[in-house]
């Protein structure tokens, strides 16, 4: 026999200031599980929480700019009786959240339960006599709803071990419990000794997958596709399904049986009252569902939650929010109008990942949009983005697989290995595992300042490719200056102000220089005794190149800096410097031996730096003092693994594409105007309830700011870096300037242009 002791383990999560410089851009479609109140229904996503009120239609959402910060939510339960929904993860982690929005983090499971973290997974959540009975994958834990303490822990194997519990119920005083290999098992509720497992019997070896009490009859869901009612001694046949039951629960009038292409809804004699087969306009495959009432709510895999009426089971009603296609985001890419989402891409070895999705499109006026991926020409693993400078409705997609899409508003085309041949791309030139198979791998799009649209065509000699502004293509060699290019995969091109194309490489031939301009001149940076170019990896991830023409340069094994994108112009040989910072008195590398998946520039020349399950770095423009470090623990980040970073060069937001959701931080920096023509103030007024700073935006850069009150008292002095600075509305730090108006002056370092602004402050 083995007890555990559950000590009362948790943290209330609080909403801080600092949430406020964050904003969530999460996918609600896939529904993992939902439960039920009178008058709402929950769902719950991988990483997320929504319910919606049925009379008034409000909707509540909880994510992590909320504190919501789940791992991966594998159930969900509401009681009406407590007002607050309990959610369960795969690592243990229970979520408790009160209807007042209170939220907090139970981890009693992951850190007392004496199993394996794999085995830690809370399948199920029942109700009963003021307590919860949390079904695991190790067995049955007790959760009072009083005090939110957690009472007893049951291991009911046969010989007391750890045994996965997938459902639980309460029947006629006892407790059953569904196992996932020793049938079904029972044990008198009541019993104060059921952390005995010798307590706990066999009630049916069979192989079942969920059991309920159905308007006071025990009723079980078996692998075998039937359902069976107990008539008192023995499970009867009460109905079949086509295929097998994925999830099975019940309220006082239905049964509601979910399988992944059916749904059911039974009476209490067995009776079919609706069964769902499909949700129109839709390919969906189902998760869960519940009823309320006349009501009939359904989750699907990938396309949100479903309302319908049971007594008219035809027209349905979308209730997820608006959000992107799905949560893991490959890449971004931010204009002046709209954000760009692309799924796919490849893993770290550039192993493609073969998925059809659709493109999601993001604007302020309209919200998430998508373009389907019936309209891309079957076109997977799409891997980046870039949009035409003099036409920003013109967005072009590469695919690792089959090509490049042109997007221009509603008119898609592909280019592939036979519309543009004989100079444009082309396929794989080694031989396929899979015969027939073709494979056009394109990647990093970007735009010359002539027009031009280089990219990289991986798995084949003549690695680089460009779409001319008058519409040819050519294509460029790299048989005589790599080594076996048949074989490299390229990562994504950074193009300097004298045109030269920059590749990042894969296997042996580190970083790529290239300017056609001058003679079709290549120059390759390796590592140390590799033409002394001193990169600490042959694999080099990302590139970012910033305000001051320094190419930063992330590799799968750290950081360097080529100290001017000049000196490729007069030199033969290129040499990277690492950056070396104090830390502890020591002197160190930064970055040393990090894997960094994505660097990103921002208006004061700041780095925004994404290192492989570490979280994000903002360090300051020549890298020796770390400005933030965020990371799921101290940030509303999702996930620490961060694949993607873009920056809006007019608000400074920063946007990270993570493999758990999409989210942004509401930055500052933004990229320095050309004159003082558009400067703003905001907010403006400032009211008494507000507790942000006051932005000045549309700034040159290194222009003087000083604010007086409207006596000409200096309350506040800067100099601008980019194109925003912050006021925190003091006296030079001491204390909060009184009401009134506050008089803003601006001039250039010069002196020549000068800008007066006001804003007014009301306490």
């Amino acid at each position: 026999m083995r007890k555990t002791l559950l000590l009362l383990l948790f943290s209330i999560v609080s909403f801080s200031q600092t949430n406020q410089l964050w904003k969530g851009y999460y996918s609600y479609n896939a529904i993992i599980d939902i439960s039920y109140g009178s008058s709402k229904v929950v769902a719950a996503t991988e990483n997320a929480l929504f319910s919606k009120k049925i009379n008034t239609g409000d909707l509540d959402i909880k994510n992590s700019i909320d504190g919501f910060k789940p791992e991966t939510i594998t159930s969900v339960y509401y009681s009406q009786n407590y007002s607050l929904t309990l959610t369960g993860n795969d690592n243990g982690l229970l979520i408790v959240t009160r209807d007042d929005g209170t939220i907090i983090n139970k981890v009693d499971i992951i850190n007392e339960v004496p199993v394996p973290p794999n085995m830690k997974a809370i399948n199920h959540f029942y109700e009963f006599e003021d307590k919860v009975y949390i079904s695991t994958n190790y067995g049955i834990t007790v959760l009072k709803l009083n005090n939110l303490e957690f009472e007893d822990t049951y291991y009911i194997g046969s010989s007391g071990e750890d045994l996965p519990i997938l459902q639980t119920t309460v029947y006629n005083g006892d407790i059953y419990a569904v196992t996932s290999s020793q049938g079904i098992k029972k044990a008198l509720v009541a019993n104060p000794n059921l952390i005995d497992f010798n307590q706990w019997q066999t009630f049916d070896s069979g192989f079942w997958r969920g059991i309920t009490n159905f308007n006071n009859q025990l009723v079980a869901l078996n692998t075998n596709q039937f359902v069976y009612k107990y008539n008192g001694t023995n499970f009867q046949q009460v109905y079949s399904l086509p295929q097998q039951g994925i999830k099975f629960i019940s309220n006082n009038d239905n049964l509601i049986i979910t399988c992944n292409n059916h749904v059911y809804v039974l009476d209490i004699l067995f009776s079919t009252i609706a069964h769902i087969t499909q949700i129109p306009d839709d390919i969906n495959l189902f998760t869960c569902a519940v009823t309320i009432n006349d009501n009939l709510f359904i989750g699907t895999e990938k396309n949100g939650l479903f309302q319908t009426q049971l007594s008219n089971p035809l027209n349905f009603e979308s209730l997820s929010p608006n959000g992107p296609v799905q949560n893991y985001i490959f890449r971004i890419k931010k204009t002046s109008n709209n954000l760009w989402a692309t799924y796919g891409g490849y893993n770290i070895t550039y192993q493609t990942n073969y998925l059809l999705e659709s493109i999601s499109k993001y604007s302020k006026e309209n919200g998430w949009s998508k373009i389907p991926s019936e309209n891309l020409f079957d076109a997977q693993a799409l891997t980046d983005i870039v949009a035409n400078p003099n036409n920003e409705n013109e967005v072009y997609v590469s695919s690792f697989q089959k090509g490049l899409l042109k997007i221009n508003n509603e008119n898609i085309e592909l280019y592939d290995h036979i519309n543009t041949a004989p100079n444009g791309l082309e396929s794989q030139q080694w031989q396929p595992v899979i015969p027939n198979f073709t494979l056009v791998a394109i990647n990093g799009p970007a735009f010359d300042k002539k027009g031009n649209l280089w990219m990289t065509n991986s798995l084949v000699y003549k690695g680089l490719k460009v779409l001319k502004a008058n519409g040819q293509w050519q294509s460029y060699d790299f048989t005589n200056v790599l080594i076996e290019p048949y074989y490299e995969r390229y990562s994504r091109i950074v193009i300097d102000k004298n045109d030269t194309k920059w590749i990042p490489s894969y296997r042996a031939n580190g970083l790529i220089g290239f300017n056609e301009n001058y003679n079709n001149k290549f120059i390759i940076i390796k590592g140390e005794g590799e033409d002394e170019g001193n990169l600490p990896s042959f694999d080099v991830r990302c590139l970012a190149l910033d305000n001051r023409n320094q190419l930063w340069i992330g590799t799968y094994r750290g950081l360097r800096v080529l100290p001017s994108v000049d000196r490729f112009i007069n030199e033969t040989e290129l040499t990277t410097n690492a950056i070396i910072i104090e830390e502890d008195g020591l002197a160190q590398e930064l970055f040393y031996q990090q894997s960094i998946i994505d660097i990103a520039v921002d208006g004061a020349n700041n780095k925004w730096v994404s290192i492989a399950g570490a979280g994000v770095f903002l360090i300051s423009p020549n890298g020796q003092q770390t400005i933030y470090r965020f990371t799921k623990a101290n940030s509303p980040l999702p996930s620490n693994n961060i694949l993607d970073i873009e920056i809006d060069a007019a608000t400074g937001e920063v946007f990270m594409a993570t493999d758990k959701g999409l989210i942004s931080f509401l930055g500052v920096n933004t990229k320095a105007s050309d004159d003082l023509s558009n400067v703003y103030v905001y907010p403006n007024p400032v009211r008494p309830n507000f507790n942000g700073t006051v932005k000045i935006s549309g700034l040159i850069d290194k222009a003087n700011i000083k604010i007086t009150d409207i006596e000409g008292n200096l309350v506040h002095e800067t100099t601008s870096v980019g194109g925003t600075i912050e006021w925190d509305t003091t006296a030079f730090g001491k204390y909060k300037v009184a009401s009134g108006v506050y008089m803003i002056f601006i001039s250039a370092e010069d002196g020549i242009e000068t800008k007066v602004k006001k804003v007014m402050i009301v306490r």
